[in-house]
């Protein structure tokens, strides 16, 4: 094995790693993808996150990226009993200064009067069953922000959760890098083992 063979696999296991490692965070803002389970963190509280698509998808469960422009199901089962004795609402805004996968609630606040960005808010209400769920008919594809409020029930403290997601196609993340990183290795192996010379040599 040459060194310049070994230098090559060395740098696509390390392009590898890279990639992997950034893509098995899936730590964005208040949602974090777990075994393949969605969960969302309300400060310390946490719930169970899936949205459903019924008319177009029927059972498939989705996380962050919501495929359909169509009537979507946002369900919360809460891991938390405390969750249960609070009032919980649910709103969504129109992503426009493009806060991003890791919007936090700090990023909210400074957007100001959020009204003016809000598609869909469904008020608090008291779920004792420990399920919470409300539906919205997306119609512009886009990137949203989710935000999730509890309050607590015997202190006058609320609880927030800020989570992205995108509706009317999936999200590509860092997979555009990861394909150009890959080029940019052949590309550096094609030229290393002489196939620009010999490309050259061909022309004349």
């Amino acid at each position: 094995m040459t060194l310049k063979l070994t230098k090559l696999k060395l740098h696509l296991l390390l392009a590898f790693s890279l990639f992997f490692q950034t893509s098995t965070v899936f730590a964005h803002g208040g949602v974090v993808l777990e075994n393949d389970v969605c969960l969302i963190n309300i400060n310390f509280l946490q719930a169970h996150f899936t949205v459903f698509q019924p008319e177009s998808s029927q059972d498939d469960e989705f996380c962050e990226d919501i495929p359909d422009l169509t009537r979507s199901v946002f369900v919360m089962e809460y891991l938390h009993d405390l969750l249960q004795d609070m009032r919980v609402d649910f709103r969504i805004i129109r992503d426009e200064t493009n806060i991003g996968k890791y919007a936090q609630w700090d990023d909210v606040q400074q957007l100001g009067d959020i009204e003016a960005l809000t598609v869909f808010y469904e008020p608090p209400r008291i779920e004792e069953s420990g399920f919470f769920s409300a539906s919205y008919n997306f119609a512009d594809k886009g990137t949203y922000i989710g935000i999730v409020t509890a309050s607590h029930p015997t202190e006058v403290r609320d609880y927030s959760a800020v989570f992205y997601f995108q509706v009317g196609g999936a999200d590509l993340g860092s997979l555009p890098i990861f394909a150009a990183l890959l080029l940019l290795i052949q590309l550096g192996y094609w030229y290393s083992y002489g196939g620009y010379q010999n490309f050259r040599a061909r022309r004349r």
